[in-house]
């Protein structure tokens, strides 16, 4: 069975941590990424890497908790909550999102879709 509890940990805590390059190490070569459900999905590891290059500079003070509300072997849904700093904004950020996630037998990300509401403070 795929580890999503695994998964999940690692991501948040290298998006938390603002490693970029790491969380960009959990993702398959090919996958599909979207952003936001309206966005078009980013088709590769390489259209992705960018999205996560900027973290570093422009967000910190990031913490989250959260919760997998269902999970099998084929997809998982993660609900979470964050709050960061914008740091060009100066601004602080709550975010109550949710994250529907797939991964290939490497535990490796192929499927990221995430649905969020983010107010500042």
């Amino acid at each position: 069975m795929k580890d999503y509890k695994k998964f999940i940990t690692s991501f948040m805590n290298s998006w938390k941590r603002l490693e970029g390059a790491k969380t960009c190490e959990l993702f398959a070569e090919k996958l599909k990424y979207y952003e936001t459900p309206l966005d078009a999905p980013l088709c590769t590891k390489a259209e992705v890497v960018p999205l996560w290059e900027v973290v570093p500079k422009n967000q910190k003070d990031i913490s989250y908790t959260g919760k997998i509300l269902f999970e099998d072997d084929s997809h998982c849904f993660y609900h979470f909550n964050m709050t960061r700093t914008m740091t060009a904004a100066g601004k602080t950020q709550e975010i109550d999102g949710i994250m529907e996630i797939k991964l290939n037998a490497k535990n490796q990300l192929t499927y990221f879709k995430q649905w969020r509401a983010v107010k500042e403070k």
